[in-house]
């Protein structure tokens, strides 16, 4: 789709055309760009679906989950006191990566089943995950 809209297939059409390639290429781009990422690519299907994510304002999780995400803040704090601590950084990071493929396979396995309401509620712990994941990253 990107080559067949790309802007350079139109450098001697009319004005009107070049605007229009250049249009279609920059939706084809930012597709890809949402289709590529997994993550993006659930919200995006749980909000083709009709579930609204509510990401700013739903933060409405399971309790156990909760109680995992204040554990997990708890032990960033104790990392970012002490980042030269290699291995307790490697055992969180590997904590965190297990908890994301969890949710991985339970927003696919509710996507697969159409039930895209329970998606879009794992869909937003697997968005906490990946900032817990980041920033667990950037601790230098």
């Amino acid at each position: 789709m990107a080559l067949a809209v790309h802007p350079d297939r139109f450098a001697t059409r009319s004005p009107a055309e070049k605007r229009v390639a250049m249009q279609w290429s920059s939706q084809a781009n930012e597709a890809y760009r949402i289709l590529k990422n997994p993550l993006t690519r659930a919200r995006y299907l749980c909000e083709l679906a009709g579930v609204d994510l509510q990401t700013e304002t739903n933060t409405a999780m399971e309790p156990d989950f909760l109680f995992r995400q204040m554990a997990w803040h708890e032990q960033l704090d104790t990392l970012l006191d002490h980042p030269s601590d290699l291995a307790a950084r490697q055992h969180f990071a590997e904590e965190l990566a297990a908890a994301e493929q969890e949710v991985i396979a339970a927003v696919s396995g509710h996507l697969d089943l159409g039930r895209y309401d329970l998606a879009a509620a794992r869909v937003r712990e697997w968005m906490f995950l990946n900032k817990l994941i980041a920033q667990c990253r950037a601790i230098d």
